[in-house]
């Protein structure tokens, strides 16, 4: 299934989220992260897009699996952190 949302992140920047997942399984299979937000490295959203394929739409686990890939690629954002994009993501969802 496709479904995108529109999320304006508390003292934060505009994010926009294109999610196709898996109804059975819940499970992201293609996602898209765009926004006003900024973002170091600048391939630091590919990283993450490409990573979080097949991530299970469980905030818990969400969560964890974008705070290790901000951790491992260690990516910087000005607008925008980890929480906020869970909750932009599970917002495609809902």
């Amino acid at each position: 299934m496709q479904s995108h949302s529109v999320y304006k992140v508390p003292q934060g920047k505009l994010l926009k989220i294109n999610l196709e997942y898996d109804e059975t399984t819940h499970r992201i299979l293609h996602i898209r992260i765009t926004g006003d937000f900024f973002a170091y490295p600048e391939e630091a959203m590919e990283h993450l897009e490409e990573q979080l394929k097949d991530t299970p739409l469980d905030r818990k686990k969400l969560l964890l699996q974008i705070s290790s890939l901000i951790s491992q690629y260690h990516i910087e954002f000005i607008g925008l952190n980890a929480e906020a994009l869970t909750q932009g993501i599970l917002l495609c969802v809902l």
